[in-house]
Parts: C-alpha cells; structure tokens; sequence
C-alpha cells in the first residue's frame, strides 16, 4: 500500500473564544493532516521532535492511536514541547500566538522507508527553518530520489515575515522540489505583497514547478498548471465551528484523492487531465469542509471510517 510520510512540527494548540480557553488538542500543520489521513485509512509516518514532557507523551500516544507510524518522532530529553494559542473571532477564524525556542530546534532521524508512488508533505516555517534545513533538504532529495511525490504546503505566517529575505532561497529551493504547491492568499500576502493568483503562478511558482493551488478561505479555490490550463472551484458554505484545521485537511484530502484515484507521479509530471484534478479539488474540499465542523483540527472519526474501504 501507498504510504504518506510528512515531515513538520508538533505543538499543543490551546483554543480561545471570547479569551476563554474551551480545547487543547495536540496539533501542527503537517500533523493535523497526517492524523486525517491515518483516520481515513492511509498508511501514514510523521517526522518531527517533541519535548520529554507531558504534551510530549500526549502527542505520541495521539499519532500511535491513529495509526501512524512514530519511529521517527525524536523525544529530546532537556526540552519543552511547543504550544499555540489559537483565538477565534466571529467567524471562528483564528488568530495565532506561537510559544517555541525555535534557536533550540534540532532535527535527528533514521530515513523512513520511500517508495515510489508514496507522498510527502512538507511545509510551513518547519520546512524553511535554517537550523533543520540541510536535514529536511536531505530527505527530500532522498523522497525524490526515490520516486515519491512531493506535496508542499507554503503556509508562512506573519509571526515570521521579518525572515522572508533570509528564508527565500529556501522557499524556492522547495517550490523547486514540489511536484504541487498549495498557498493560500495570507501566505503570498506576506511574503510577496501580491493576491493575484495569475500574477503570483506566472512570477514565483511556474517556473519552479507547473502545478499550483491557491486557496483563500471562503472564496473560490484557483488552480493553474501547465498547458495555460486554470480553473476555479467553488467552496461550499458549511456552518463552521473552528477553520483552524481547514487548510491543513485541504492537504490531507488532496493527498487522500491522489491515493483513492491511482495517481502516480509519472501522470503528474506528464500532466493530470480535468477529470483528475477535479477528483482530488472535490476530495480536498471534503476534507477541509469537515474538520471546519468541530474544534478539532482534524475530520471526524466516523467520517474517516466512511472512507477506509475507498482507497487502493
């Protein structure tokens, strides 16, 4: 069976409304979809650090009981894990503050298992991060080597814009590397002051790589790949309890929709029809609507049952 490996941080996201906190459930971008996608069925593995500390244990146990693979989450000993505090508004949009000595970070791993046709997700801050950088370059060159797909999910917050020109090599050296990149409209707000999805694929993505999705919360989902072809998906309006999770399980579904319809990286790098792509639009949709419906950052377990039976 195909198998997803991401690689990125784990925190602790403490949740506010009206500035009381009413949940804390273990999180992290990478994570929140890696959790989905066990919960869906897929073969999953994380690579990430934790502290040796209670939240440590609890994140662990977390991804062990959703199936995933933990061989390559390091425990270190003289360390805290990281926590995030979330405050919902009015439309349950959050607003983030990031507690984590990002000087201490470190990264030490064994290179799980890759074979061709497995995915890869990286991203946010954790997949730029000069510190980690030659480790997480490292695997994947090896994840590419190997004939995995690389999915890479910009997600730049705004806590780190007064790194953007440090960090831009790195980004292009990932949009380099990605087979598809997914940002939204906040990532490229803050890191290219642009929010035109023809201008931001036409100066920074296509000539890195032809395949490009850009989110932007409610508004429609715009896709550009090669070929001149673009289309644009319209989002489904849902009663949303917390949007915390929702571009994170917009990931795990596209991954999931790459799994469920046979999609190889040979068909990506030759170019996926309109068919295929909207195959995998609908199930990132899927997904990202239904982590929106609870404070979880992730879908519902019944939700993920549903689909067990559905991939290959």
């Amino acid at each position: 069976m195909r198998k997803v490996i991401g690689i990125g941080e784990t925190v602790l996201d403490i949740i506010f409304k009206d500035n009381q906190p009413i949940q804390a459930v273990p999180g992290g971008s990478t994570f929140n979809a890696i959790i989905s996608l066990g919960r869906a069925g897929v073969n999953t593995s994380f690579i990430s650090e934790t502290g040796n500390d209670r939240i440590g244990q609890m994140i662990i146990r977390f991804l062990k009981d959703n199936g995933c693979q933990v061989d390559c989450v390091n425990v270190y000993p003289d360390s805290k894990s990281p926590l995030s505090l979330a405050f919902l508004n009015e439309q349950n949009d959050a607003d983030y503050i990031f507690y984590k000595d990002h000087p201490h970070d470190r990264l030490d791993f064994s290179y799980p298992e890759v074979n061709t046709g497995d995915i890869v997700l990286f991203g946010s801050y954790y997949a730029l991060n000069p510190v980690i950088r030659p480790q997480v370059k490292g695997f994947l060159d090896y994840a590419h080597e190997r004939g995995a797909i690389l999915y890479y999910d910009v997600n730049f917050r705004a806590s780190h814009q007064h790194e953007v020109m440090k960090l831009t090599p790195n980004l292009l050296e990932n949009f380099e590397l990605a087979d598809i990149v997914r940002g939204s409209s906040e990532d490229f707000e803050i890191l290219f002051k642009k929010s035109d999805p023809d201008a931001i694929y036409r100066s920074q993505i296509m000539f890195y790589t032809k395949k490009f999705v850009y989110t932007q919360a409610s508004s429609p989902v715009e896709l550009r790949a090669e070929g001149g072809f673009k289309k644009q998906y319209p989002i489904q309006p849902i009663d949303t309890v917390s949007t915390i999770g929702a571009g994170d399980n917009f990931n795990a579904g596209f991954i999931y929709g790459l799994i469920r319809y046979g999609i190889t990286r040979r068909e990506i790098e030759s170019g996926l029809s309109e068919a295929q792509w909207d195959q995998v639009i609908h199930s990132a949709l899927e997904f990202s609507g239904e982590s929106c419906r609870s404070l979880d950052n992730y879908v519902s377990t019944e939700f993920g049952e549903k689909l067990k039976n559905e991939i290959k």
